[in-house]
């Protein structure tokens, strides 16, 4: 079995604490590799929260009469004082995270995420989930300055994620967020340079009418649009905090011909470059 967990008092502590907004007291990822199975048992619960993540395979987890089997993007939660059953098996070759934690704030971020009258919701596969688990494992384990206020930020940031990754899981509107993300991402770093949107599209193998549609049914405007923006954002910020010359920033920006990019900037912000900066 690999196990990697990390402890706020170097031991698995079942701690109450009412006085603090969120506490985080244990966090850990289990799998199974030889062992053929593994089960938690805890018939009087635990004084703190649970919520455990189900990055691959099948977990078994029983409430009174229920069998919940849950899958690779399931989470699945424990309140304090619930009896705790659940079992991994080596066939169903599972792979789990899990946060304890306590604190005033505890229920009310819970709910806010949809814990209200369930005890699993189901979140996606989520690389960026799983890396904040792992940041509270390293912050657990190696106690460095500040360690406590980091993990309170990491949860509340796995619990941010998990809601994103719910809503965009249940909208028709995100339904091509994977393709236009990295189409995002490609033109934030690239602003500077040369693009065409219709190269772009087929070198990720898109259809140029479909992504150009997508793209504006995603964010709201086309993608030329959108990397106008970008560029016209930075070249506002060179403006107010550089002292390159504007036809410099004009290059910056990825515009060659400055006299265009005098038009655009002044069609965005109402001012000529020269006016701005001098605001």
């Amino acid at each position: 079995m690999y196990s990697n967990s990390g402890y706020l008092c170097n031991i698995d502590e079942d701690i109450e604490d009412m006085d603090r907004p969120l506490v985080i007291t244990c966090c850990g990822i289990y799998k199974l590799i030889h062992r053929n199975m593994m089960r938690t048992t805890r018939p009087q619960g635990r004084l703190d929260y649970q919520l455990l993540y189900i990055i691959s395979g099948k977990a078994y987890f029983y409430f009174g009469e229920e069998t919940l089997t849950a899958s690779a993007g399931d989470l699945v939660l424990y309140r304090p004082g619930v009896v705790q059953l659940y079992e991994y098996f080596l066939e169903d070759s599972p792979e789990v995270c899990w946060v304890h934690f306590t604190g005033y704030e505890a229920e009310a971020l819970l709910d806010k995420i949809g814990f209200t009258d369930t005890i699993s919701l189901y979140c996606g596969a989520s690389h960026g989930i799983q890396e904040l688990f792992r940041q509270m494992i390293r912050e657990l384990q190696l106690k460095r300055p500040c360690f406590e206020e980091l993990l309170t930020l990491y949860l509340r940031q796995l619990f941010a994620e998990v809601q994103r990754s719910r809503l965009e899981v249940s909208s028709n509107h995100y339904r091509y967020s994977k393709e236009i993300a990295s189409a995002i991402h490609y033109f934030n770093e690239a602003f500077s340079q040369e693009i065409s949107i219709e190269d772009y599209a087929l070198s990720q193998h898109m259809s140029v009418c479909w992504f150009i549609r997508s793209f504006k049914r995603y964010t709201g405007v086309t993608p030329l649009q959108y990397i106008t923006t970008i560029r016209i954002n930075k070249a506002r910020e060179l403006l107010k905090d550089s002292n390159y010359s504007i036809q410099e920033i004009s290059s910056l920006v990825g515009y060659d011909n400055q006299l265009y990019f005098s038009r655009m900037f002044k069609k965005q912000t109402g001012c000529s470059p020269s006016q701005y900066r001098e605001k």
